[in-house]
Parts: structure tokens; sequence; C-alpha cells
């Protein structure tokens, strides 16, 4: 799918970037907020950029941060899954990034499979995890991961039903000591194939697929660690991928963001299994901008460097 991943637009003289959030990728998100901040800095120096590291907003909201516009980056269920879309939508101001509705459909793993299933795409069996059950709901191998949360956070690969009783005695140490208690999980059929990831930017109406990346993990699954502190995982950039499946992956990502609502950026990840289908597995609404990251990585292969992907984002700012 051709074009300019993204193009000027409105100029603003003043930005404030937020990053942090109470979630478990607090971390993630302030590094993210970070690059995003000097990238926009060496895009424009007359632009006025301050970085604001948060965590849950105040009783005033945003009103005492001074900016014509808003770039919020905080990641997990806080930050991209409707509460601080909330906030942005009655603060007024444009802002980058999806709504509040489209925020917690996307967060919502399984709601997001419900409506892709529902255009057309193909995506893994998967059901509500129930403790009490003897078995997994579904065939193994199976995925167990939250059903809220984002960068592979609490996901475990379980290959046998073996595997599937010890991963729901390890959730149940977990809660127990209080850790997550709260937290959702879902069980999925885990679909033999190459994973990939399909950045999508571009004003609504005006969206456009990036190039598509291959995540090769040296090892294991894609989880936190390979995503984040290790530097062994290979990313292949425009793969050779059976038949159509490039296309059709693309398509399916474009069609996705769409219908979900979602604005200016989104990443959805796929498996392309051997006969070329891609299986969607989840859609990210604040993907990582971080030097691992894949958004970035993939407009590079475009031709767009991280200033000019950043400060195409921001001229795409508009209220919600």
């Amino acid at each position: 799918m051709g074009g300019r991943p993204v193009s000027p637009g409105r100029r603003f003289g003043s930005v404030a970037v937020l990053g942090g959030g109470p979630d478990g990728e607090r971390e993630v998100s302030i590094r993210s907020a970070t690059a995003i901040a000097q990238a926009l800095r060496t895009a424009d120096p007359a632009l006025r950029v301050t970085l604001h590291i948060i965590d849950r907003l105040p009783a005033a909201g945003l009103s005492d941060i001074d900016a014509e516009a808003l770039f919020p980056y905080l990641h997990g269920p806080y930050g991209e899954g409707g509460p601080l879309q909330d906030a942005l939508a009655a603060d007024g101001r444009p802002f980058v990034g999806s709504g509040p509705r489209a925020a917690r459909l996307a967060m919502d793993k399984l709601a997001t499979k419900l409506l892709a299933a529902g255009i057309g795409l193909s995506t893994p069996r998967a059901a509500v995890l129930n403790p009490r059950d003897a078995g997994p709901p579904v065939q193994t191998p199976v995925v167990v991961k939250p059903v809220h949360e984002g960068s592979t956070l609490g996901l475990r690969l379980c290959p046998t039903a073996e595997a599937y009783s010890a991963a729901l005695g390890d959730i149940a140490r977990q809660r127990q000591a209080g850790l997550s208690p709260e937290r959702t999980y879902m069980v999925e059929s885990m679909v033999p194939g190459r994973e990939i990831t399909v950045g999508v930017t571009g004003r609504p109406g005006q969206e456009q697929a990036l190039p598509i990346i291959e995540i090769i993990p040296r090892e294991g699954l894609y989880d936190f660690d390979a995503k984040y502190t290790r530097s062994d995982t290979r990313y292949v950039p425009g793969p050779s991928l059976p038949g159509d499946a490039a296309h059709r992956a693309q398509r399916a990502a474009v069609d996705l963001h769409r219908a979900l609502g979602c604005r200016h950026v989104s990443r959805s990840d796929f498996i392309i299994d051997a006969a070329g289908t891609p299986w969607l597995l989840e859609i990210n609404t604040t993907p990582g901008m971080t030097d691992h990251s894949l958004v970035p990585k993939a407009a590079a292969h475009a031709g767009v460097g991280m200033p000019a992907l950043c400060l195409g984002l921001l001229g795409m700012a508009e209220p919600a």
C-alpha cells in the first residue's frame, strides 16, 4: 500500500508530550515519550516542546499543562485504554491518537477479536480463562495472556495441558500475593507460523499501512524482555511472504484500524500461517516509540526518520 506514511499537517507553536502512567509499562512509556520529545525538537527547533511525566491526572485534569497541542504516550490500561482519553476529550485541545471509544475497544483483546471477525478477518479461537475449568477451553497449544495489557506482560505459552495447569497455578499464586488480582486472562489457540507486525498512520479516511516487519526472537516468545531489554531479536523489514499475504495483512491492519475508529497511528500483530493467511493477534493504539520499537523501524524502512514521523503525527492532532 503505497504513499508517504506521514505528511505535513497543522503547525503548532507548542506541544506537551505526556509519558509515565500507573501501569506496568510505565518505564517503556517514559522511554517512548522522551524519544518523541527529542524527535520533535530535532524536527522543528522553533517548536516549544515540554515533557510531562505523570501517574494519574489530578482532579484539575490537563488544565495546568500549557501547550497548544498534546501528544500523549502513556502505555497500559490507564494511558491507552480510555481513562486518559476521557480527560483529553474533556480538555478540548487537539491531541495525537485515538479517542475514548476506540481506545477502550482496542485495549480489550476479546472485543477486538469479535470486531475483527465481524469484518471478515481471521483471528485465533479464544475464551476467557476460568480457573475452575478442568482444562483449557481451546485445544493446546495455547497462549494465556491478559485481556487488557500490552507489551506481552503476563503472557504464558502452554504447549500442553500440563503447562496450562502450571500457568493457572502461577496466576493463582500471583493473585494470592496481591499482584494484579483484578487482571482478567484469556486463553488463545496458538497458530503456527511467522509473526509480523503492521503499522498504520494517517488521518481518518487517509490511513496507510507501513512496511511489514517480521519478528524473529532468538528463542521462545516475543515477550517483554525480547522487546525491550535484549538485543538478540531479529527484525526483518519487507519480508518475503507466501502469495498475497503481505497485501492481505496490510489491508487487514487498515481495515481494523478504521473499524475500531482509531486515529493517527496503530500497530497490528499477526501470525502468517503456511497458507499465507494473516491471523490477527491484537492491535495497539499507542505502539512503542523507543529505539527497539517497531513503528519507527517500519517508518525508517519507508524512508521516514523518527523526527519526520513524530512531526507528521503531531500535524494530525485534533480534538476528540
